[in-house]
């Protein structure tokens, strides 16, 4: 069966799939490539018989003409800004078509973004609460016409990259309503946190005044498309409860999504029973490490989650305390959120190839995702178990050795650096303190992993669990925290 790439993240994909399962874009359907020129673009790794348009570059579609390689191209346009310059000049000029297609609403898409709307146009208020914080991309520049400035994907501050574009979300009124797909309104009660690319509001039904549920809103093509996707695919309340009952367990900390939809044609917006309080906000009122004791009560309980998205044919990708939550009253309940990045990487029973540079390098929480993000890999069972290795060292000590460090190829340096070594890490992390052999067991086996080699989650938990016990503990304890 032959295969296409998605033209956001590089994923291999089947010629059937309408979404990329990795980033969530929609994917360019038959009648777009044969049809007319019209302004969603998208590449074609398939034999390609015209250039297609590409927005980072300001390249649009001309027939005739042979693309090059996609990953020559990218190498060719870094290399040089004098070289991006007159490239992405010679092919504004040479190859461009007046288009056909009849305009609609004065409206252009760019791809994986949010809309951008003429000033007249019907959305232009509903658009105005979405805008581009200025970031010196490519993308931008052909948007505002000015020139662009390639920037290599390899340095930047060590922070997590969720998107190409930062959006800077206007918050909505305490009080307003959205309805979700099924009807139901939810009423804005209060703001319970902010970052560029989301808000968190306490929600409640407009019948009640108390407020039992969370919603989650974001940009309407922005990641959480991924994430709804997730969770209407392979965490469903019936499939999660399945699983806990035939693996006799008493909690499995998937959320439970109870609504989702669209507002104001700018926002989508996901809703959550509340789950507590992020783990990162504790550790911050805490404000010292957490104790071996609660880092393994808390290891056990995430592999647990682990081991059944891996199941269902996807990994998380950017496990970190602030995608971790903690029920309130119920403290040995623990929720694995945040699935904005999370990937699919056994589609149909088939695992990804192991394949350098076909996605985004570093993405996720710098400080704690895998080799394999740092070389733009796709994720796989081994990169989320790796991931929760960094975590639990992290909250022990609160330190890692590249926590200060700023460039993301740095932190991935030192990295390769200690997966050979991890004695040589846990004496950095730990200095002279006495430590669990179980992290040098757990970080041992997980840094041994090969790319598509499926974990010995029970012999994993079960390390953990024995030295839990040593400590005088348990899963079922409520956290000292």
């Amino acid at each position: 069966m032959p295969f296409h790439f998605c033209p956001q993240c590089g994923t291999k994909l089947q010629p059937d799939f309408r979404f990329c399962p990795s980033c969530g874009e929609k994917l360019p359907s038959p009648a777009d490539k044969c049809g007319p020129a019209i302004s969603t673009t998208s590449y074609s790794l398939s034999a390609p018989t015209r250039i297609e348009s590409t927005p980072s570059l300001g390249i649009t579609s001309s027939t005739g003409l042979a693309r090059p390689a996609l990953q020559k191209t990218h190498n060719f346009l870094l290399s040089s800004p004098e070289k991006y310059t007159k490239f992405s000049r010679k092919v504004a000029t040479s190859s461009v078509v007046p288009s056909t297609s009849p305009v609609k609403d004065d409206k252009t898409e760019v791809r994986g973004k949010s809309k951008l709307s003429s000033p007249s146009g019907k959305q232009a208020a509903a658009g105005a609460r979405l805008s581009f914080k200025a970031s010196g991309t490519a993308e931008e520049s052909a948007v505002d016409g000015s020139s662009p400035t390639p920037r290599s994907p390899f340095k930047g501050k060590s922070k997590a990259k969720r998107a190409k574009h930062a959006f800077a979300l206007e918050p909505l009124q305490e009080g307003e309503e959205v309805t979700d797909t099924t009807g139901k309104k939810w009423k804005l009660m209060k703001q319970q946190s902010q970052s560029t690319t989301e808000l968190i509001y306490e929600v409640s039904r407009p019948s009640t005044k108390e407020s039992n549920h969370i919603l989650k809103l974001a940009a309407k093509d922005g990641r959480i498309f991924n994430e709804q996707n997730f969770l209407q695919r392979a965490a469903k309340p019936a499939s999660v409860e399945k699983w806990v009952k035939q693996n006799h367990m008493d909690f499995l900390g998937i959320p439970s999504c109870v609504g989702f939809g669209l507002h104001a044609d700018s926002y989508r917006f996901l809703i959550f029973p509340s789950m507590g309080q992020s783990l990162h906000s504790v550790i911050e009122e805490e404000n010292e490490p957490l104790s071996q004791k609660v880092v393994l009560q808390l290891a056990c309980r995430i592999l647990d989650v682990l081991q059944y998205i891996h199941s269902n044919e996807y990994v998380h990708a950017d496990i970190n305390a602030k995608n971790i939550y903690v029920a309130q009253g119920q403290k040995s309940q623990i929720y694995l959120v945040g699935y904005e990045l999370a990937f699919r990487y056994c589609p149909g029973g088939q695992h990804v190839e192991y394949r350098e540079a076909s996605r985004t390098p570093h993405e996720g929480t710098i400080e704690f995702i895998s080799m394999d993000a740092h070389k733009g890999a796709a994720p796989s069972r081994r990169s989320d178990l790796q991931s929760l290795g960094y975590c639990m060292l992290h909250w022990c000590t609160g330190m890692l050795p590249w926590t200060d460090v700023s460039q993301p190829d740095q932190v991935a340096s030192q990295k390769q650096m200690y997966m050979d070594d991890v004695k040589a890490l846990l004496r950095h992390c730990f200095g002279k303190k006495t430590v669990s052999s179980a992290f040098q067991t757990y970080l041992t086996s997980v840094m041994a992993l090969q790319y598509a080699e499926q974990p010995d989650y029970s012999a994993l938990k079960d390390g953990l669990s024995a030295a839990l016990l040593q400590l005088g503990g348990s899963m079922e304890q409520p956290l000292g925290i």
